[in-house]
């Protein structure tokens, strides 16, 4: 059963009414989302109890509502979004504690300032046909990417990467990670993804990194600008601006 249809299921027990939520966008399965937005269509009246936590009350202790706020009718959490934000955190030593909430890549020898080259070169183009795993099934593979960082911690062992653009193509973030991952190990040079970026060179297989080190982080709308709640998520717990240091 997707997010969807448990937070449905969950507004069924605790109003007693089909209601129909319209979310921000979709993710993979095994990826996260420390912000994830969606709108319904609710009572006007509203309800004589705390519909938060009565909701959080039945939900599943893998998904947690934090508020309600209303807005315009006409309000879109999906289509009304100007700017969406993922993180992807890996680490490359063994942590049975980071085992659902980072990717685990095992090479202590990754060439992380060629990696930070490649991510430097990411906002420079707008055009993603190469990072797309179905690039002919939509309209066009146009993105705005407006900010790209690669951060790691002082052990050298724990990364951060973050990326913001208006839009993402399908499986693009996890594509571009792991032709980052394969720049690290010199499986691929800096030279050659930028060709990929410039003249849209898709490979045959197109492989993408491991699902669970992905997070959608922040959504941005033109009416609604809310901060992350990151702090709620464990792999955020070092969120505090000594910890990642940039690569």
């Amino acid at each position: 059963m997707g997010v969807q249809q448990v937070i449905e299921s969950a507004f069924l027990k605790v109003t007693r009414t089909a209601i129909n939520i319209n979310g921000c966008g979709r993710t993979d399965a095994q990826v996260h989302a420390s912000q994830y937005i969606f709108h319904a269509d609710l009572p006007a009246a509203g309800y004589d109890f705390d519909l938060v936590s009565r909701l959080n009350r039945v939900l599943p202790p893998d998904i947690a509502l934090f508020e309600m706020l209303p807005v315009h009718d006409k309000a879109h959490a999906r289509f009304d979004a100007t700017q969406r934000t993922y993180d992807y955190f890996f680490h490359t030593q063994k942590d049975p504690f980071l085992q659902t909430t980072s990717a685990l890549y095992i090479d202590r020898r990754l060439d992380v300032k060629s990696m930070k080259t490649a991510v430097d070169l990411l906002p420079l183009y707008d055009d993603y046909y190469a990072f797309c795993k179905a690039p002919d099934r939509v309209e066009h593979t146009i993105c705005h990417v407006t900010e790209a960082h690669l951060w790691m911690d002082d052990s050298g062992t724990r990364f951060r990467f973050q990326i913001s653009a208006n839009r993402f193509l399908r499986g693009m973030i996890r594509v571009i990670m792991a032709r980052l991952l394969e720049i690290g190990s010199g499986k691929l040079s800096v030279e050659a993804f930028e060709q990929r970026l410039r003249d849209r060179q898709t490979p045959r297989i197109l492989q993408a990194a491991y699902p669970q080190g992905l997070y959608l982080s922040k959504i941005v709308y033109p009416y609604l600008d809310l901060p992350p709640r990151t702090d709620f998520a464990a792999v955020f717990h070092q969120e505090r601006n000594d910890y990642w240091r940039a690569v």
